[in-house]
């Protein structure tokens, strides 16, 4: 399947959909995530393929810390192995890492890994990843507030440009598209700020089974739209 058109510069995917997906083969959760996680490296690489220049992904969010320790804990040891065993490709790959949302909070080897990631990428000028773990859409405004106030920024000083600088996004560009698998159709708290003239996409494939091909499905959705960011249609001014 081809492509062609504009090429969205940021997508964002929230990956839904692997536990349902073990669930409906009788494998348990972890499973899910597994393939889960071998689907991730395929959209990666697919992305990167389209010319997309950046890719976000909602990989674990505020939410997830209240799920049963053991899972937690899974998806740690699959979030640490995808870390060690991808890190020369996403440096052959020219792809810039690049980490979103209460990192602090997570274990010591995974920000080791993290630092490590991002410092090795740092210098490739293809596209950037950013993987959202332990984040929020809400939490991130919070904290860019904090962190505003803590900066001595006075009210007066306020944008939407100014304060965009205090977001764990500064410097990239607002997602022209988000994508959500398994039939879900809610933001689930992910870029809150940064979604306000965004185009939604919602299929409802689980995330294991969203492939390359389900990838260019919904980028040609998105190329069949027309933004108009609060303008009126291009299409009734012409008629």
């Amino acid at each position: 399947m081809a492509l062609s058109g504009k090429i969205p510069a940021h997508v964002g995917i929230i990956m839904d959909g692997n536990g349902r997906w073990a669930q409906v083969r009788g494998l348990p959760r972890i499973e899910g995530h597994r393939v889960g996680a071998e689907r991730a490296k395929e959209i990666i690489e697919c992305s990167a393929d389209m010319g997309i220049k950046c890719l976000t992904l909602y990989t674990f969010s505020t939410e997830n810390w209240q799920r049963p320790v053991p899972e937690v804990t899974t998806l740690m040891r699959l979030l640490e192995m995808y870390l060690k065993r991808e890190l020369s490709a996403l440096v052959r790959q020219n792809i810039v890492f690049r980490a979103i949302g209460e990192t602090w909070r997570l274990p010591d080897n995974i920000r080791a890994l993290l630092r490590e990631t991002e410092e090795k990428t740092a210098a490739n000028s293809g596209m950037t990843l950013v993987t959202a773990l332990s984040y929020s859409g809400r939490n991130e405004i919070i904290r860019a507030v904090r962190k505003a106030v803590e900066s001595g920024c006075g009210a007066e000083a306020v944008t939407e440009e100014s304060f965009s600088k205090y977001l764990d996004t500064d410097g990239l560009p607002s997602p022209d598209l988000i994508i959500r698998t398994s039939g879900e159709r809610r933001l689930s708290n992910f870029m809150l700020w940064q979604s306000a003239y965004t185009e939604f996409y919602f299929t409802d494939t689980l995330w294991p089974d969203f492939d390359r091909d389900e990838m260019m499905l919904a980028i040609q959705d998105f190329q069949g739209r027309e933004r108009r960011f609060g303008a009126i249609s291009a299409k009734s001014n012409a008629s």
